[in-house]
């Protein structure tokens, strides 16, 4: 009857809608990690919360021929190793400076093959690429690595079970410094760490302005000796995330000058995984 042909036709957009709006959310609903409360109470370990007295200092969008290497000479005189995140492309491109990061003592760490937005479903796609960029810092650096940020902190379906098929751990941030944008200061990105970090906390920062302002790592670079000089002050050590130990934090942690007051973590529900 020519009354139930709309009510057929909702029918048959309910049976092709619904699974896509499945798809679609099984594919995105992780990347609600990207928002701190949400991997905070989660899941620490991808926040990056490890000893309640180191800080993991991280690195994200290099290796860049222009500004990598001013960051190492920084850190060599800071006496501070940190994790560089870096990407597949630009790694083949500038192999020499991944060679110098490793051998400086850092540890070189995966960011994804090229610096995209993963919005739509492509699990095939995202363990090629993921495994390239693992192959590329190995074949540069001879060692393996550990450690896989995703590329703006994304985190999908697809590229969680790409991180697990490569063998990588993925791992975010407690605090960052939001110093990609034009009119980012050292005393700026100071503030929005300072803001956010606490002993225990995994700092974001950027080594590269690629997917940034032109030349805001400049603001970067001179916030770091105030940055480890504060932290030091605290009483904490700073290094690599392979120093950074994978305790879940139940004790104060010492407070960051000019940070938030300290609250200590509860212990973990019974039965419930705190990993990432």
């Amino acid at each position: 009857m020519p009354a139930s042909v709309p009510g057929a036709a909702a029918r048959r957009a309910a049976a092709v809608g619904l699974p896509l709006a499945a798809a679609a959310l099984a594919h995105i609903g992780p990347a609600a990690t990207w928002l701190p409360v949400v991997r905070g109470r989660l899941s620490p370990r991808l926040a990056g919360v490890g000893h309640p007295r180191h800080v993991a200092l991280t690195f994200d969008d290099g290796p860049d021929p222009v500004s990598t290497p001013r960051f190492l000479d920084a850190l060599d005189g800071l006496g501070v190793r940190a994790t560089f995140f870096v990407l597949g492309d630009a790694s083949v491109r500038h192999p020499g400076v991944v060679r110098e990061t490793a051998r400086r003592g850092h540890e070189v760490a995966v960011h994804g093959w090229s610096h995209d937005r993963p919005w739509l479903p492509a699990p095939a796609r995202d363990v090629r690429a993921l495994r390239r960029a693992v192959e590329a810092v190995r074949g540069v650096t001879g060692v393996t690595p550990q450690w896989y940020r995703p590329p703006y902190g994304i985190l999908t379906s697809g590229r969680w079970a790409a991180a697990r098929a490569a063998g990588l751990r993925p791992v975010l941030w407690t605090a960052w410094g939001r110093d990609w944008t034009a009119a980012a200061t050292p005393a700026s990105v100071r503030a929005s760490v300072e803001a956010d970090l606490r002993g225990g906390g995994t700092v974001l920062l950027h080594d590269s302005d690629r997917t940034a302002a032109p030349g805001c790592w400049r603001a970067t670079l001179d916030a770091l000796p105030d940055l480890v000089a504060g932290w030091r002050a605290a009483g904490l050590t700073v290094g690599p995330l392979a120093e950074h130990g994978t305790a879940v934090v139940h004790a104060t942690a010492p407070r960051i000058p000019g940070g938030p007051p300290v609250v200590p973590r509860r212990p973990p529900v019974p039965g419930r995984s705190r990993h990432a």
